[in-house]
């Protein structure tokens, strides 16, 4: 997580406390969750697409 250490973080942490208030941060985490499983999904389906492309290419093309 790179040079971040306790009181970096702990210092964060209270500026998205006093931000965003008690009740909102489960929600806001949530949402910072949905987008993570996303972005995770897509990026998996691109690395199936490129996989497959390349595994087609190859039965195309025999090796000489």
């Amino acid at each position: 997580m790179g040079n971040l250490g306790f009181q970096e973080i702990l210092v964060i942490g209270l500026v998205i406390l006093v931000l965003f208030g008690g009740r909102k941060i489960p929600e806001f985490m949530r949402g910072l969750g949905k987008g993570i499983r996303e972005f995770n999904d897509a990026k998996d389906n691109v690395k199936r697409e490129l996989n497959e492309g390349m595994k087609a290419k190859e039965q195309e093309e025999p090796v000489k």
